[in-house]
């Protein structure tokens, strides 16, 4: 055979090689390349993103014209190789033809062009955007038939057509694992991002004040302890009630305070006159409902009620945007009333605080899915109401009841296990 045949059929066999290689690479990176990157960039103007978001939306046709492409240039390569074999080396050793090629093909145009294509999705799809939709136009009269077949075949199979799953849309629980496995996002919007997520997985009733623990102005004391009880609170809102918290009359903005304290002999209806209408929130309302229901009302504050509209507790827009942002102290264990810090792992607190808020202030585990308080989650755990000091063993938690008041548990002492080193 002459020598310029070899060459010719090396050159073209070398020419295949590349194509397949394309072809293989392309498959992995389309398939590969971030969605939401590729939005953006779009969104950004970039047309090699635009171009690659267009093939995308129609991933079977995309993925027909590359394995026609790559089905066709690899059978022409194997003739070719099988042609080379046969004039240089005769008949006789046509059987290495298709040695050669597999091991050729698997190194040079599948192996090692996949594995940069993974390495590198958004460049390789960005770029080879520009031929895959040139091809696609001109090649569509083989792609129809190939996908009219395909969906036929699966029809016969049982399959449903354009049953496959629309990877652009994330469930709350994938949108939450992308954010929290966001390893290049900052700590704190990334915390952020969670809270935002996490509002929908707890009530109203999981972080309200409870009833025992809310602040308001008795209008059945004496005009003197109300004065001083006003000047003396540290709440900018506080309910305004009659004898008991289930006959509330409204809530009293402190600001509007300054308008009768100035003057010389207030009166409880001076007091009553500067109060706003009290706002109610159901018990099992979710946070992100009651952050928006804020919003549209222009309230600040809810008196929490169950369903005999019995009062509860009480919820703030700040107890909300703390789910989001985290507490606005710098370190909640130290500056709560209701966590005092022994040691280290061990701290005195209060019955009625929220289970969620002593996760949240140290870092802890504690079960959130039944009671929401820590005196509800040892009667719970005892099954019954200690009346004298008691220690149990929760997880890694070893809690000792310190005081029990009114059928409540007043204060705990709770430790964590530290886990030994071996």
């Amino acid at each position: 055979m002459e020598e310029t045949s070899v060459s010719a059929l090396l050159g073209t066999l070398t020419v295949l090689i590349l194509l397949s290689a394309y072809f293989s690479g392309s498959e992995t990176a389309m398939m590969r390349v971030n969605r939401f990157r590729l939005k953006h960039l779009a969104n950004e103007g970039n047309r090699g993103a635009r171009k690659a978001s267009r093939l995308l939306k129609q991933p079977d046709r995309l993925l027909s014209l590359i394995l026609i492409g790559n089905n066709f240039v690899n059978f022409t390569a194997a003739s070719i190789a099988t042609i080379l074999v046969i004039n240089l080396f005769g008949e006789a050793n046509v059987a290495w033809a298709p040695i050669i090629c597999t091991i050729t093909f698997l190194l040079f145009a599948e192996v090692a062009p996949k594995t940069i294509a993974e390495a590198y999705p958004e460049k390789i799809s960005l770029l080879s955007a520009y031929i895959l939709q040139p091809l696609m136009a001109i090649c569509w009269i083989l792609v129809e038939p190939v996908i009219r077949l395909s969906n036929s075949l699966l029809r016969i199979a049982g399959v449903p057509e354009n049953e496959s799953e629309d990877t652009d849309n994330l469930t709350h629980e994938e949108l939450r694992t992308v954010v929290n496995e966001g390893v290049i996002m900052a700590e704190r919007p990334q915390g952020m991002m969670l809270g935002v997520l996490d509002l929908n997985k707890a009530t109203v009733n999981d972080i309200m004040v409870p009833r025992s623990d809310i602040e308001g102005i008795d209008l059945t004391d004496d005009i003197e302890v109300i004065l001083n009880q006003i000047r003396a609170t540290q709440h900018t809102r506080v309910p305004v009630f009659k004898e008991d918290i289930d006959k509330v009359l409204g809530v009293l903005h402190l600001r509007n305070a300054a308008r009768f304290l100035t003057v010389e002999n207030p009166t409880k209806a001076s007091i009553l006159q500067e109060t706003d209408e009290a706002y109610f929130v159901p018990e099992n309302t979710p946070l992100h409902t009651q952050l928006v229901n804020f919003q549209q009302t222009k309230e600040r504050i809810g008196l929490v009620v169950d369903e005999y509209g019995d009062i509860e507790g009480i919820v703030t827009m700040e107890d909300i945007l703390e789910e989001i942002v985290g507490e606005f102290t710098t370190d909640v264990a130290e500056t709560s009333v209701n966590i005092h810090p022994e040691s280290e792992n061990t701290f005195l607190i209060d019955g009625g605080t929220h289970i969620r808020l002593i996760n949240r202030s140290l870092g802890w585990e504690l079960p959130q899915e039944g009671p929401k308080t820590l005196s509800g989650l040892i009667i719970e755990e005892l099954e019954m109401i200690p009346d004298s000091s008691c220690c149990i063993a929760l997880g890694d938690y070893q809690i000792e009841v310190v005081q029990v008041q009114d059928n409540m548990i007043k204060t705990a002492r709770i430790e964590k296990q530290l886990a030994a080193n071996f």
